[in-house]
């Protein structure tokens, strides 16, 4: 028995491990950000990854999709797209005398919602029920979306032009979110020889299919947390509720949340449970977008990230 287990163990490591390289081959220097997108996955979370144009976010996403052989579609948003382009719509149809379901775009797999924030709030949130609750209601009718169901969003920073933000429920319902940031001259340098002819995008093979996506991410569930962790985990939280810079904390959904990326990224690193440094490390992924800013903390250009990141000093590692 113990040894089916650490095969077992073997099996999942080095298929993460392989994801990750795969994922690499075309994000160059990127390691932890796509390590993150991982366990993002691995957690039936949603993705925010939000940063400048051109930086490669949807390549992350797209490379991610080409890693598993799961549906996957991309929706540009784009100030004109309506709620029914993405949920679907009823068609009446003359020969049945009845109104048909034609699917919307939400209906797959993997969803890259590029550029989300492009387009109006009242189209963003016709991704609510669905990030939520893995269902699209349609004229009175509820349509179930398929299994694993994953949203990989992308957006640029609020400050440009044609972009709306992203209302407080929302992004509450993503998981987490990530940044990729410029590279280095080395690594740009290697993105130039990488490309020199074509995208490694066009030749990346699959790595492992739907099924085993959810076995992975059943694995998650199982990796233990002491009753410890749970009191640090709900220490963190709460003291975002409490804190002079801020107007808004996390939610009992980040909670959850940050709890469950800890285990991910345990799990990823080769542990059957979880470590205080798991926690520290998911808490500003997991709980920067969620945490609005008091008047007071912009006035100084104190950023969420910075709060996070002085809450988990302060509280007690046990």
């Amino acid at each position: 028995m113990q040894k089916d287990s650490t095969t077992l163990e073997r099996i999942v490591s080095d298929t993460l491990k392989k994801i990750v390289s795969n994922v690499e081959q075309v994000m160059i220097g990127k390691r932890e950000t796509v390590e993150l997108a991982l366990c993002s996955l691995l957690c039936r979370g949603h993705m925010l990854i939000e940063d400048m144009p051109g930086v490669g976010k949807t390549s992350l996403v797209s490379a991610i999709a080409k890693s598993f052989t799961c549906t996957f579609k991309r929706i540009q948003f784009t100030p004109d797209i309506l709620p029914s382009d993405i949920t679907g719509f009823s068609m009446y149809n003359q020969k049945t005398g009845e109104f048909e379901y034609r699917p919307g775009a939400i209906m797959a797999q993997l969803i890259l919602a590029d550029e989300i924030n492009r387009t109006s709030p009242k189209t963003q949130s016709s991704l609510l029920e669905a990030m939520e609750e893995n269902q699209v209601t349609v004229d009175g009718n509820t349509y179930d979306l398929p299994r694993p169901f994953i949203v990989f969003a992308t957006q640029n920073p609020i400050e440009y032009l044609g972009t709306y933000p992203l209302p407080e429920a929302q992004l509450d319902r993503f998981f987490m979110r990530i940044s990729l940031g410029y590279p280095s001259a080395t690594e740009e340098s290697e993105l130039l020889t990488r490309f020199k002819q074509k995208s490694p995008l066009e030749t990346l093979k699959p790595i492992a299919n739907a099924k085993a996506l959810v076995a992975l991410q059943d694995l998650v569930t199982q990796i233990h947390v002491d009753s410890r962790i749970n009191d640090y985990i709900v220490n963190i939280v709460r003291k975002t509720r409490e804190d002079a810079d801020l107007s808004l904390g996390a939610s009992p959904r980040a909670t959850l949340c940050l709890f469950r990326a800890a285990q991910a990224w345990a799990m990823y690193h080769d542990r059957k449970y979880v470590l205080p440094d798991d926690v520290r490390k998911m808490a500003e992924p997991v709980l920067g977008h969620r945490l609005v800013l008091a008047q007071e903390a912009k006035v100084r250009k104190c950023t969420t990230s910075e709060v996070v990141g002085r809450i988990v000093s302060g509280v007690e590692v046990p």
